[in-house]
């Protein structure tokens, strides 16, 4: 029996992961849970066309969140999506990317159990895989990118967190992926030129990736974080770095559609 059906016949919460925003790289199990819907609280960057599989009786309720502009606070979220849940409803809480990776699941998951409300996972695409799939490259590579490490490049304030291992991120070893950081990562870029990651280690900029129009921005760590100090890309950013990249960026010019 699915964890969402498993409390009694009252409501329930499903998050469901919609990956990069492309129909077709949702999973079944997602189909599914978004056709059983009674409410499905989605988050901007998940997708209007996903919505198209969920249940024609839903009540579809955007709750995305954007820097720079307003959205709901994640307490009232929790208030919402619990809310509907104990009205004995099957709410979908709708994210972009996997709901496990920097997407606040934690919250939602802590606030659904301490209200007894039962509560799934659906696992989606995560942006990482997703870019490199689009950008045709792998982004680990023997000999040459040993690992993997995903990391946001924003506090809550909006500033780089103050907390982040530096030593890590600089390790010429890994490929990094960082997530909304295009307004931060002037500021990381001179970090890690400050250990040692050399400034000609290839960089990535995929913007709006799942739209019909994504683009990427290639170059070197110092090249990309200089032009990203003079101009954001307007949509959602993950900018990737590491050596894996380096066919990406030697085919490719600065700026590139």
């Amino acid at each position: 029996m699915n964890a969402a059906n498993d409390n009694g016949g009252s409501g329930s919460i499903v998050l469901i992961g919609a990956g990069p925003g492309d129909t077709d790289l949702l999973t079944l199990r997602a189909v599914s849970r978004l056709r059983e819907a009674d409410v499905v609280l989605y988050d901007d960057l998940a997708g209007d066309a996903i919505l198209l599989f969920a249940n024609p009786l839903a009540d579809l309720i955007a709750v995305g969140k954007r820097a720079g502009h307003p959205s709901p606070k994640q307490s009232e979220l929790n208030r919402l999506m619990i809310g509907f849940a104990k009205q004995g409803k099957r709410v979908v809480r709708l994210k972009a990317g996997d709901p496990a990776i920097f997407a606040r699941a934690d919250e939602e998951l802590v606030a659904a159990r301490e209200a007894g409300i039962a509560v799934e996972i659906v696992p989606g695409i995560t942006t990482p895989t997703a870019a490199a799939a689009y950008l045709g490259a792998s982004l680990t590579k023997r000999g040459v990118a040993r690992r993997l490490q995903m990391v946001t490049g924003h506090d809550i304030d909006g500033q780089l967190p103050s907390d982040l291992d530096l030593n890590a991120l600089a390790d010429p070893g890994a490929t990094t992926c960082v997530f909304m950081g295009k307004a931060t990562f002037p500021a990381l870029a001179e970090q890690l030129l400050a250990r040692g990651l050399p400034a000609e280690t290839p960089t990535v900029v995929v913007e709006s990736l799942g739209t019909t129009a994504p683009r990427k921005y290639t170059g070197t760590l110092q090249t990309i974080a200089n032009a990203l100090a003079l101009v954001r890309p307007s949509g959602p950013c993950l900018i990737l770095y590491g050596a894996a990249l380096q066919d990406v960026v030697a085919a490719e010019p600065l700026l590139s559609n």
